[in-house]
């Protein structure tokens, strides 16, 4: 009996891709889920399924990976489920019929798409399902071409906010655990299925258009709720008048947690950060959350409500949210900041080219670069051929033709065409379909377009010294001051400092040997609200004037700087090699930089401290313990780069036998 078994499954998983779309439409899911601490990091679930027999088969399936299934009833009669590690198989004589139910009563320990995540006094539990991941944790449809309406019931612990798609319709306290409940009303492809746990407040704001909007934040984040959500309401009111479109769900929330895996996550009306993002007044100079809040907020509509068939057409949606995220932008920071951006990218575009990896964009293994940056190209210069009239008018048409549905690029083009009445051949094969970047089309209209970006081109201060010099005291446009700076750094004068914040951060950065004649102006840097200034100010003035060290480090005591800490780490490593800096305290300080390695911390914070307690060549045994917990991190880039510093000390004799010790003891 097994062998015919394994068999059956074989010929359904050879099979599965070209029968599941064609003969089942799953059409809504409604999931009762149980994810208090209790669970040990496993989801206790209760699924029912509704879902159309389109042609007749023998067989339907859901994607789950490692699920294990207590109990299945299709039609309210008990039936049995095959499963071979990714799929769910239901065997039956399906025959073309409507609103069949599957029930499942499920558990898995997800080892992709839900995480838990430990917090200093609490934890969060939060979804990433970008990719085919949702079936790790919700068996579902990874393929994004079946839309289905997702409802969530969700058990978590008292104290804990659950946040999730849809409205929030209720919640039912019981003895250990709060039941809270979303329901959305439009369909979703299964990877925008999303939810987050942990302490939260919130604040409501409400668009002009009436839809809530809501901002969660961590409690003692009170105060930077400001700045991170700043501007919100003026990109949502923005976006729904450029786009022409009504924000199509019910409400929009923004939820920031640790460790993300990206910048953000575009989930169908809840939008998941990196709490990295949540920033005070002083880090919105350098880092703030405008870019990825109106980027996540465009998805909406170019993602969520109209999705790409395939890969191929990913720039469907990335190069769309660039490009509208960039508009948004615009109407807050002006044109010149909307042209530089497009120079930026124009410049990443280039350098790809170059090294040889360029794409055409419809190339389903292009990099993101390509995807966002030339996609975003792609529509500006759209724009410019056809007109922003006949351009509003197609994306208009495009968004309602294919709302809740999967589109293909000819399907854009297409309506491009019909609103603009031209033949897009020349420009589908000049953008879209050729690997060769329109590099010198795209410079030449950045020329034209904007004043700002033609007179950084302009500079060049190995030719024209003397003029650069007078361009520090100019109007010059804040980046072509920058471009100076980095050229010329040994010809900073005392009145190059009375410029914005922004350059006087490039003198910080570039002017790191500091004239005796400059010592005071450069030490007002250190009072600049920016942590990117402070940072590199102090070391370098803690460099140049040694007799002045303890000075500078009492000034800085009490910075912190980003959510990395970027300034209080070089503090600490700074006062640690300043022998006659409060001697007495040099091994609490270092005890401070050991800390920020605990896994309880950001691993941005963990990341500085083990970059610089490398630099220090300072590892206690408790630093590599977190080294090698950190080693196998869910955030694939921080993995990496602990596994790396962890091989590298292992090459070294100092701890080479202890990180082997210690190696060998977690595994027994």
């Amino acid at each position: 009996m097994r062998y015919f078994l394994v068999l059956f499954i074989t010929f359904l998983s050879l099979s599965a891709k070209a029968q599941q779309t064609e003969i089942v439409d799953f059409t809504s899911v409604y999931a009762e889920l149980d994810l208090r601490t209790n669970q040990s990091h496993q989801v206790v679930a209760s699924v029912d399924y509704t879902f159309d027999i389109l042609k007749s088969t023998d067989s339907i399936y859901l994607d789950a990976k490692g699920v294990m299934v207590d109990y299945s009833s299709l039609n309210s009669k008990t039936i049995k489920v095959y499963n071979d590690g990714n799929k769910l198989w239901v065997k039956s004589e399906f025959k073309p019929s409507k609103n069949n139910k599957l029930k499942l009563h499920y558990k898995v320990n997800p080892k992709k798409a839900m995480y838990f995540v430990d917090k200093a006094t609490s934890y969060q539990i939060w979804t990433q399902g970008q990719g085919k991941y949702t079936s790790h944790w919700l068996p579902s449809i990874d393929d994004m071409n079946d839309k289905i309406v997702f409802d969530l019931s969700i058990a978590a612990d008292k104290g804990y906010q659950v946040i999730a798609n849809g409205v929030h319709n209720g919640e039912l306290s019981q003895k250990e655990a709060n039941l809270w409940f979303y329901k959305m009303q439009k369909p979703m492809s299964s990877y925008l299925v999303a939810l987050a746990i942990g302490e939260y407040d919130k604040r409501v704001i409400i668009s002009n258009s009436g839809i809530p909007i809501e901002l969660y934040y961590y409690p003692e984040d009170s105060l930077k709720v400001e700045p991170t959500y700043r501007y919100t309401k003026q990109l949502f009111d923005f976006l729904e008048d450029e786009i022409g479109v009504p924000y199509p769900w019910q409400n929009y929330k923004q939820v920031p947690v640790k460790d993300f895996l990206y910048s953000g996550m575009e989930n169908t009306s809840c939008t998941i950060f990196s709490d990295d993002f949540m920033v005070d007044d002083i880090s919105f100079v350098d880092k703030n959350y405008v870019n990825v809040n109106a980027h996540e907020l465009a998805h909406q509509w170019f993602g969520d409500l109209v999705t790409e068939t395939s890969g191929t057409h990913h720039w469907l949606q990335e190069g769309f949210a660039t490009y509208y995220a960039l508009l948004a932008e615009r109407d807050v920071f002006g044109d010149d900041y909307y042209y530089w951006r497009l120079y930026e990218y124009a410049q990443e575009l280039i350098t790809q080219e170059n090294a040889g990896e360029g794409t055409k964009l419809l190339d389903p293994k292009s990099s993101s670069i390509t995807f966002y940056k030339k996609g975003a190209w792609v529509l500006h210069m759209l724009k410019e051929k056809v007109g922003e009239q006949a351009f509003k008018k197609a994306i208009k048409n495009y968004l309602k033709t294919y709302a809740f549905k999967n589109v293909e690029t000819k399907n854009f083009i297409v309506e491009v065409e019909k609103a603009s009445g031209k033949d897009l051949t020349v420009f589908v094969n000049t953008w879209l379909l050729s690997k060769t970047l329109p590099y010198d089309a795209m410079i030449r209209h950045l020329r034209l377009e904007s004043d700002a970006v033609n007179g950084y081109l302009q500079i060049d201060c190995e030719v024209y010294a003397s003029k650069c010099s007078e361009y520090l005291t100019s109007y010059l446009f804040d980046n072509s001051k920058i471009k100076v700076v980095s050229q010329m750094p040994n010809k900073i004068q005392a009145k190059d400092f009375e410029n914005s914040v922004k350059v006087r951060q490039a003198i910080a950065q570039y002017v790191r040997k500091i004239p005796l004649a400059l010592q005071s102006e450069y030490e007002s840097l250190l009072q600049d609200e920016s942590y990117t200034t402070i940072e590199a100010a102090l070391y370098n003035l803690w460099a140049n004037f040694p007799r002045k060290r303890n000075l500078y480090l009492d000034q800085t005591k009490k910075v912190y700087g980003f959510n990395n800490y970027n300034v209080r780490v070089l503090w600490l490593a700074l006062a640690i090699a300043t022998p006659d800096y409060e001697p007495n305290n040099t091994e609490a300080f270092y005890n401070e930089l050991v800390q920020y390695t605990d896994y309880k911390n950001s691993f941005t914070l963990r990341q500085n401290a083990f970059d610089t307690l490398a630099s220090l060549g300072l590892f206690n045994e408790k630093a590599l313990v977190n080294l090698i917990q950190a080693s196998t991190h869910h955030n694939w880039r921080f993995k990496s780069f602990a596994k790396q510093l962890l091989e590298l000390l292992s090459e070294n004799e100092k701890y080479k036998s202890i990180i082997s010790n210690l190696q060998d003891n977690q595994k027994q």
